[in-house]
């Protein structure tokens, strides 16, 4: 039965094919050429045996893994796996080599394309197929792009099939590769295996700063690494009280202030006597000798005031101070009387004359 083998390809592009038993077994880092999508392309391979059969166990294409009932159609799905087609030459590898050599010019002319044509993408790699058949530009951007004008100009300009795939920023970062603030190579670009979403809540509950700048990456995301612990850090945390909790201790109410997983410490504080920091076991020692220290303690009640006696003390709240009679108000002076009425009248009877022509003689 022919063997799984891993190969990867330029960043962190992999794929899986067999190899037939009869033919001279594969070693780490053998340069292959293996089929792809119109034509064939140049790899390494980074596992082989069961190491690439339990890699290569989660995928439809695969056969059965050891141990497992083979299927019927067992068959069927490890002939759907591309072979590899031989081992590379030192000619093709010197092929290889150039090709990779060529893609760095390719990539600036395609920036300076898409800076003309004001495009808002931003190339990040470029990958040649060996037999020069596919050519493969990755970019980020934050929106859709319509770049079919410079599709059709690098198709008529090196005469090949042009695929532009837009990629986010994380898997940037997993293709160009890079050291982290540890002192390491990225994970993404190393070893992990997938990008799972990383959330604001594993930070918090990890006690971390929540500082953006101290708990992200190259890409601006947050740390991959921010998961790799979390399920330590929580498993831990529920052997200890909940940090404002208040515990009935020798020393009476004491409010748990913080935790200490990594030295097993609790700090508690008092408000008589002070704060101080006791080991969990001893904690824990120490609680359940005391006979009521099943039961945190309570919170004192806040006593409210019955609606009648807040009726009754209301009047009186209300009370103005005693002061001096107010004098008795000043009546006010009498209004001058109207005018009589005949002036009005006869007033109104001159403006109706003068309103009129001139007037007649005198009978």
């Amino acid at each position: 039965m022919p063997s799984t083998v891993e190969v990867r390809f330029k960043g962190i592009r992999k794929d899986y094919y067999r190899w037939a038993e009869d033919r001279e077994p594969l070693r780490l880092r053998d340069a292959v050429i293996v089929e792809a999508d119109r034509g064939l392309d140049f790899g390494r391979v980074s596992a082989v045996g069961d190491t690439a059969s339990k890699k290569c166990g989660g995928c439809s294409t695969c056969g059965p893994t050891d141990g497992a009932a083979a299927a019927p159609d067992a068959p069927v799905k490890a002939a759907s796996i591309r072979p590899v087609v031989r081992l590379a030459t030192q000619d093709e590898i010197r092929v290889a080599n150039d090709r990779r050599r060529s893609e760095e010019e390719i990539r600036h002319a395609v920036t300076e394309r898409t800076r003309s044509g004001g495009l808002p993408m931003r190339v990040s790699d470029v990958e040649w197929q060996w037999d020069r058949k596919k050519l493969t530009i990755y970019f980020t951007a934050e929106s859709r792009v319509d770049f079919r004008p410079v599709v059709r100009e690098l198709a008529a300009q090196h005469h090949t099939r042009i695929d532009l795939r837009q990629i986010g920023v994380r898997d940037e970062a997993a293709r160009l590769g890079g050291v982290g603030r540890c002192g390491r190579e990225y994970c993404c670009s190393t070893w992990l295996k997938d990008l799972n979403p990383i959330s604001l809540g594993l930070a918090k509950d990890q006690h971390l700063s929540l500082n953006p700048a101290q708990i992200s990456g190259g890409c601006g995301r947050l740390l991959c690494c921010l998961r790799y612990e979390h399920e330590f850090y929580v498993a831990a945390r529920k052997r200890f009280p909940k940090e404002g909790k208040t515990l009935r201790t020798a020393r009476g109410a004491e409010k748990v202030v913080a935790v200490d997983i990594f030295r097993e410490r609790v700090f508690l504080r008092n408000d008589e006597l002070g704060p101080r920091t006791v080991l969990l076991a001893d904690l824990k020692a120490e609680l359940e000798s005391q006979p009521d220290a099943a039961a945190p303690v309570a919170a004192v009640p806040v006593v409210k005031a019955a609606p009648a006696a807040r009726a009754r003390r209301a009047p009186a709240a209300r009370v103005a101070p005693v002061s001096a009679p107010a004098p008795a108000p000043t009546p006010p002076p009498p209004e001058p009387a109207a005018p009589a009425a005949e002036p009005a009248q006869k007033r109104r009877r001159r403006r109706r004359g003068r309103r009129g022509g001139p007037p007649g003689p005198e009978q």
